[in-house]
């Protein structure tokens, strides 16, 4: 028998995960950001660390001991059962999302505008005052850099699986740093629709490639994702400030081509900040809490 204890905890990490699952369909919404105010991102970003081979070599030369520690510092409990709350939410959302996109196509992305508008805005907030004169260097750069890959010709890359894979690879690192949505990433390289209408339709091929790119991704590039956070704070905020900027031309495009105008749409993009803002206002308040009780 299961302890109370350890399927309340289970049942918990799994709610979790479908709040994380929920926002990582919506572009411009991280669920690394959830995972900070729900609690558990340090510690998904430690079991995310710790994936390895190592484990399983030491299986191999029957060290028992250092394989058990191995298994253990992955965390795979926790990460098997958030996993499966992310891919109920990603499932159930998929279509709701797919829905808007069919009859309110403008308004749908217009909120997306609001929501990546405002993440952007926040990320810069995270910049100490000191340094806004470096880091509007690189918000330069990155605005530049995502105007110009919002105004490529996004079709043209197709939906072949190697272009799903490098998808996965790039979007899921992405999902792991908050304030930075992956679901953005997919839609910026045109595999959005396509690939929640897979998951809608139940189109293993796709969703598999993708969730191995992510994976491979997340093996080769989460810790120089840390890394450049780490001792590149300033640049890499302000770049990924000015790329999120410069690519809603993306979807200023979109809300055009779907027959709406800006002007049209105004209240679903303000509805979109407002849900970032106050997304942020919880994290704020949880962080605060959480200071609070570490002093007492």
């Amino acid at each position: 028998m299961i302890p109370k204890s350890d399927a309340r905890e289970g049942i918990t990490i799994f709610l979790k995960g479908i709040l994380m699952g929920a926002c990582d369909i919506i572009p411009g919404v991280s669920g690394g950001t959830i995972a900070l105010i729900t609690g558990i991102y340090e510690r998904l970003i430690s079991a995310i660390g710790n994936i390895g081979v190592s484990p399983f070599l030491h299986l191999l030369r029957g060290e028992k001991d250092e394989w058990e520690k191995g298994i253990t510092l992955m965390d795979p409990g926790f990460l098997v059962v958030l996993l499966a709350g992310i891919g109920l939410a990603a499932l159930i959302m998929s279509r709701i999302i797919l829905f808007f996109l069919d009859f309110y196509a403008a308004e749908t992305f217009a909120f997306f505008f609001g929501i990546v508008f405002a993440s952007s805005a926040l990320i810069y907030l995270k910049i100490e005052k000191a340094d806004h004169i470096i880091a509007g260097m690189w918000v330069f750069f990155g605005l530049v850099l995502g105007y110009s890959i919002a105004g490529m010709d996004q079709a043209s890359l197709g939906h072949s699986l190697p272009i799903i894979f490098f998808t996965g690879m790039v979007a899921l690192c992405a999902m792991i740093l908050p304030g930075i949505s992956g679901a953005y990433i997919t839609l910026l390289l045109n595999q959005y629709e396509y690939l929640l209408e897979a998951l809608r339709s139940f189109d293993l091929a796709p969703v598999i490639t993708f969730l191995l790119g992510g994976v491979m991704g997340l093996l080769a590039f989460s810790r120089v994702l840390r890394y450049l956070l780490r001792n590149f704070h300033t640049q890499t905020l302000g770049f990924l400030t000015g790329l999120m900027l410069g690519s809603t031309r993306l979807l200023y495009d979109m809300i055009t081509i779907a027959g709406g105008t800006f002007f049209s749409v105004w209240p679903l993009v303000i509805i979109g900040v407002v849900l970032v803002v106050g997304m942020e206002f919880i994290w704020r308040r949880y962080t605060a809490l959480s200071k609070k009780k570490g002093i007492e």
